[in-house]
């Protein structure tokens, strides 16, 4: 059964009515052939599930659910594979097995599925992994880190610190940094993993297109770590020149809303971050590359608690999709944001009628986080 109890306290909510005529450069096309040409590949499924349509008060509702991404658990294999592609074209003399003189050891820091994805890749394409996990990363997860044959470093302080440390690593010789979040001087590597993601964005236009939704959708939410993803969605639906631009929905937890905070000073800080079972969306600082697209171009940012994120994805269970609570926070976020008190002002702040289509972004199963099950 659905669950719309109203929160004893205020949403956590910002509406920006500007941002859906802000307009940036298009993600290369490139990066879809690349992903398609992989062994195993295939679009994830695009679930529609009406009963959700019908809780939220809109047309349709679709569920781009990545539990399965090639062979992964989420979908942080397309920007990884992306950027160590990009890196080992410059570097020919890595190629190959692990033992050889030129090989490289790639260097993330993660909250779990961006550091498994790296040490994934780096293990299909001959190359050493070197992974760095805050604290409150869970135990299973860690294992499946190291599973990929990587070396894995726990450290006792938050994300900003594992990046730190990752960071200090990657000085190192026959090292390249492979992180998610962007700086200045640390850019370019970033923007690829961005680039990656856009893969993801191309199948929901073909497969909306194929439920005869031919403008594309009403409203998009998107869970919200650093920004990353955040800004490859911005990037696709800001990026064309005309046409019905829909709404941008960020969703972060309450206790790490680190770009709800950004946008409502307008400008980037760091947030004190708490526990969360939404490990990775843990992050107190935006990517620094992401944050013009993430000020420029997101409608609306809306913050959730790991109760409303666990309703939700037991919610989603309940229809057949498998998602974690990073992935299930889009459905208690567009939740949070369209019905309870206060939501007709909001729904107009997005656009959104009761013919609209709303697509919600699922980006890990269950098995990608442990804290899912631990929780229950």
């Amino acid at each position: 059964m659905s669950d719309n109890r109203p929160s004893p306290h205020p949403l956590p909510w910002l509406a920006r009515p500007a941002a859906r005529t802000w307009r940036c450069a298009p993600a290369p096309t490139e990066v879809r052939a690349f992903h398609a040409a992989l062994p195993g590949y295939s679009p994830t499924r695009l679930a529609e599930l009406p009963a959700i349509a019908a809780e939220l008060g809109v047309g349709r509702v679709f569920v781009k659910d990545e539990s399965r991404r090639l062979g992964l658990p989420a979908f942080k294999v397309l920007g990884a594979s992306w950027a160590i592609h990009r890196v080992l074209a410059e570097h020919p003399e890595s190629a190959g097995d692990v033992e050889a003189p030129g090989h490289l050891t790639l260097i993330a820091a993660t909250d779990g599925n961006h550091g498994r994805a790296v040490a994934h890749m780096a293990r299909l394409l001959g190359q050493h992994a070197h992974i760095f996990v805050p604290r409150g990363v869970h135990p299973r997860a860690v294992a499946a880190i190291a599973a990929e044959q990587a070396k894995v470093t726990e450290v006792a302080g938050p994300y900003d610190e594992a990046v730190r440390h990752a960071t200090e690593a990657a000085d190192a010789p026959h090292t390249v940094l492979i992180q998610d979040t962007g700086w200045p001087g640390y850019e370019r590597i970033p923007g690829w993993i961005v680039e990656g993601y856009a893969t993801l964005c191309a199948e929901i236009d073909e497969q909306l297109a194929a439920h005869a939704v031919i403008s594309g959708p009403d409203l998009v939410a998107v869970p919200v770590g650093v920004g990353s993803l955040a800004q490859a969605v911005v990037t696709h639906y800001r990026s064309r020149p005309s046409g019905r631009a829909p709404a941008l929905l960020s969703v972060e937890p309450a206790n790490a809303a680190c770009v709800l905070r950004s946008l409502a000073l307008g400008e980037p800080v760091s947030v004190t971050t708490g526990h969360t079972l939404m490990a990775g969306l843990n992050c107190g600082t935006p990517s620094g590359l992401a944050w013009p697209h993430l000020h420029g171009g997101l409608d609306a940012a809306v913050a959730v608690t790991d109760a409303d994120s666990i309703r939700a994805a037991d919610r989603l269970a309940g229809l057949g999709v498998s998602s974690g609570p990073c992935g299930a926070a889009t459905l208690a976020g567009t939740r949070a944001a369209l019905t309870g008190t206060g939501r007709e002002e909001r729904r107009t702040a997005l656009g959104l009628d009761a013919n609209s289509v709303v697509v919600l972004l699922s980006t890990e199963g269950t098995d990608a986080n442990p804290h899912a099950t631990a929780a229950h």
